[in-house]
Parts: C-alpha cells; structure tokens; sequence
C-alpha cells in the first residue's frame, strides 16, 4: 500500500516553478520570454493515431475535456496544423494536490500530407473528447484494379 504524503500547495507550488525554469533554460520559448504558459505548450500536445485507408487519410486527436470551439485547423501549404487550449480548473486555493497528472495550456500539433490529397473536401468532427480528421485522397493516388486482356 503506497502511503500519501500531502505537502501545501506553497510548496508544490515553488517546485513547479523550479521546474519550469529549468525547462525554460533547456528549452527555451521562441520570444525568450520565460513564460510559463508557452513553456508548458511545448510539454503538451494530444495523442494522436494516423490510419491510411484506400480512400482516406485519418487523423484521431485525443482531447477530453475541451469543447470543439477550443479548436482551431487550419491548412496551408500541405501542412494540416491543430491547435488550441485546455483550461485549468478552477480550484480553491486551500486545495492541496495529491497528485498532477493531467497536461492544462496551449498545445500544438502539425502534420506534413502528401500532394496526393483533395484539401477542399477535408472534413473534421469532434465526439467524446475525440477530433477526427478525414483527409481524402486525390483520384489519381486511389489504387485501382487494371484488368488482364
């Protein structure tokens, strides 16, 4: 049986911010600003799954918690990009964690598709904190049969 130890959310608190300056330091935001969010986007981002089909490209984020208007797809030059934020609780401020699993902040995720695809025809649904993504392929990328005379 694993005994919990409870510490103050004070002091949970300074050790998250020695953290997050020692993640700064390694890994720096692109402004330099040290800022906490923007460090913590680049810790986070959903997992994700990728099928091909014959007719289709698939991609499935996981995002419990976050509603579809936290969202935002966009498509530029073959590169298909997610984006968006999951909110922190809010919590009072005499909670003590026991433990902090979850990942809260911006997070950001690109994929690089291939020329082969119809970029006007790219659909997106979100259901049970799952957003997929059905990026169809271009006709002459589909295989198809050839028949023998």
């Amino acid at each position: 049986m694993t005994n919990l130890t409870r510490t103050p959310n004070r002091s949970l608190r300074t050790l998250q911010n020695e953290i997050d300056q020692v993640f700064n330091r390694l890994f720096p935001t692109s402004e330099g600003n040290g800022d906490r969010s923007e460090s913590t986007a680049r810790m986070w981002a959903p997992r994700t799954d990728m099928v091909e089909t014959a007719d289709n490209y698939e991609i499935h984020l996981d995002l419990p918690g976050m509603s579809k208007d936290d969202l935002k797809i966009n498509m530029q030059e073959r590169q298909l990009t997610v984006s968006g934020e999951r909110r922190h609780e809010a919590r009072n401020e005499d909670d003590e964690f026991v433990r902090v699993e979850r990942a809260f902040g911006h997070f950001h995720r690109s994929f690089t598709l291939p020329q082969s695809i119809q970029e006007d025809n790219i659909e997106a649904a979100y259901e049970d904190g799952v957003l997929k993504i059905t990026v169809p392929k271009a006709e002459e990328s589909k295989p198809r049969q050839i028949s023998i005379q």
